[in-house]
């Protein structure tokens, strides 16, 4: 973007206002209308309640020790859980303020932790500071929390206006210009402004959308814009053509729901000139949430993902409306509650009251099935008589943001019960992402359904990747993957894999692997995950229970024998957490091998 032009577009920029948040700039009116609203009421409800439980309860400390932990044990969570406690304590005060004008119980509450949120020594997370940063300057460092920190108080300075002390509104300014707005112009380039992933929008979109709500020097606010819309251009170039997120859903949420917010405050102060959803890959993105879900609440959890999501129905409903007619309006079932967010992010809980609109009516997805070309993902939602089922598979290569080893992996739900799974993200560590990274089960092949040859699991790198060598999704879903190339396995010659998901009343996936090898493998094991406990029902017949009825996994008892073996592993919230494998070992490893299984739903 040229910045002359940049520069007399900022000059022409309608001026901050209530009117960027509510229709008539009318804010006393809205929430009063809000607090009646049925569409609301149980979002409201809920923080009534978080408000109820926190009302007697001292502002948890951030403490020197609690500060020190992740550098000594490589423990993230106890840091956090207080860091976002207070987050979640800023967010429910400032809402019963809005709502509550005549109570000043909430104001004197929300000043107290504005006041002590502007006092922390950083606003960023012990596990994203550079271990070479200094400490005389680490109150600037910049990163995901410390950019959206500063984002909130900047929001939050603005909603209240005149109800907040001239004193601490100052006061908030000037943390934000210390923390991020000067950092930001002169001690960068920070690695993320240049990212392909969530952390150039969260932070940049952050840092920018602080600076169209507070600041007054055109040029300061140029040169800034500048910067912002470079790493927005660098976050879209993170996705394919297809619109795909291959962090996965949760990070579709945060790094386009941050590109979202933004990108609607710069369209709406420059009255439509600058506009980031006129944009052909950005409205392909915006469609990315509704091809993710396969089954009721479950989804497509490759990478660092949950595999059941809920949904921010204020970014949904906003981009319904930017894109009408593509981008569907989620069922109302989905809804996040104000509670679920554990980051206690301002952003979307104020967008999930402000951009959510009546109820649609909608009960359940509608069926889908799409191939993503660019993220080679196979995704069908297939939803007969009979109930909802759910596949997805993947190809791709192992240097993937919050990349797994996971190249022919596969997810098979049915009836809202989860059968062939993706273990998801486990419980974030130094050595989560570090060197230890693929030894956890959920990020290592180990913990994923793709083959074990030799004892060799997939190995990282983008050099070990697949080809698609046939996609289609109709009546009948297809794809087949060439993994020769995931692992370093000396004297494999090929390796493909195909699965062909038939759309039935029950419907069954099958699931064929083939190879060449120069010479004999030692071993050859065609492992499946599940959180099932597998059961042998008879020679060639195993069943995968639930309480649908189940899946029942057919295979060869001449070529393979089946083993039941329990894992462990820490979710992302530290919870332990069983997962079974079924390991088909082959009889008698060849120079060719051939292994077909089909799993029926009953």
């Amino acid at each position: 973007m040229n910045k002359h032009r940049l520069f007399e577009t900022v000059l022409e920029l309608k001026p901050v206002s209530l009117n960027l948040y509510y229709p008539e700039g009318d804010m006393d009116a809205w929430w009063k209308q809000a607090a009646a609203s049925p569409h609301l009421e149980q979002e409201i409800a809920e923080m009534r309640a978080e408000g109820q439980r926190l009302d007697g309860q001292a502002i948890p400390e951030l403490t020197a020790e609690l500060l020190s932990m992740f550098a000594r044990t490589g423990s993230r969570l106890p840091y956090e859980r207080v860091y976002f406690e207070r987050r979640r304590r800023l967010n429910t005060y400032v809402f019963l303020a809005l709502l509550e004008p005549e109570n000043p119980q909430p104001m004197q509450r929300l000043e107290e932790i504005l006041l002590a949120v502007c006092d922390e020594y950083t606003w960023c997370l012990p596990a994203h500071l550079p271990p070479e940063h200094q400490a005389a300057d680490i109150g600037r460092y910049i990163d995901l929390f410390s950019s959206e920190t500063g984002f909130t108080l900047s929001e939050i300075s603005l909603l209240l206006g005149g109800r907040l002390t001239p004193v601490l509104r100052l006061r908030i300014r000037q943390e934000v210009e210390r923390r991020l707005f000067r950092p930001f112009l002169t001690q960068g380039p920070y690695e993320w402004e240049t990212a392909r992933h969530n952390w150039s929008a969260v932070c940049a979109g952050s840092i920018g959308a602080a600076a169209l709500l507070s600041l007054d020097d055109p040029m300061i606010l140029t040169d800034i814009l500048i910067k912002t819309e470079s790493s927005m251009r660098y976050y879209l170039e993170g996705f394919g053509e297809d619109g795909a997120c291959l962090e996965g859903l949760g990070y579709w949420n945060y790094g386009f729901g941050y590109f979202t917010y933004y990108s609607d405050l710069l369209r709406s102060r420059s009255g439509g000139k600058l506009d980031g959803f006129h944009n052909e890959k950005v409205r392909r993105i915006a469609r990315f949430q509704q091809q993710c879900f396969i089954d009721g609440a479950l989804v497509a959890n490759f990478s660092d993902s949950l595999p059941q999501m809920s949904v921010h129905m204020g970014l949904s409903h906003y981009l319904a409306e930017v894109y009408p007619g593509e981008v569907e309006t989620p069922p109302s079932v989905l809804r996040a509650p104000y509670t679920e967010d554990h980051c206690s992010r301002f952003a979307p809980a104020l967008r999930n009251l402000l951009w959510t609109r009546p109820d649609s009516g909608k009960s359940a997805w509608e069926a889908s099935s799409c191939y993503l070309p660019d993220a080679a993902w196979l995704i069908s939602r297939h939803v007969p008589e009979a109930g909802s089922f759910g596949f997805a598979a993947k190809g791709g290569h192992n240097a993937e943001p919050h990349n797994h080893n996971d190249l022919g992996q596969f997810i098979l739900t049915g009836r809202g019960e989860v059968y062939a799974a993706d273990l998801g993200s486990g419980e974030y560590t130094a050595d989560y992402f570090g060197a230890g990274r693929y030894q956890y089960d959920c990020n290592g092949s180990q913990g994923h359904s793709v083959p074990v040859i030799d004892g060799r699991y997939q190995s990282p790198g983008k050099q070990f990747s697949s080809v698609v060598l046939h996609a289609s999704a109709g009546d009948t879903d297809e794809l087949t993957l060439d993994l020769t190339r995931a692992y370093e396995a000396e004297g494999l010659l090929s390796l493909t894999r195909s699965f062909v998901w038939h759309k039935e009343t029950l419907p069954r996936l099958e699931l064929l692997d083939e190879y060449r090898y120069e010479g004999v493998p030692g071993s050859w094991t065609e492992r499946f995950v599940t959180w099932r406990k597998p059961e042998l029902l008879r020679s060639g017949a195993l069943l995968l229970p639930g309480e649908g009825g189940g899946v029942e996994v057919s295979y060869d008892p001449g070529a393979v024998e089946p083993e039941i073996a329990a894992h462990r592993y820490r979710d992302h919230f530290g919870r332990e957490q069983i997962w079974h494998s079924l390991d088909f070992h082959a009889v008698r490893p060849g120079s060719e091998g051939r292994f077909a299984f089909t799993f029926q739903f009953l």
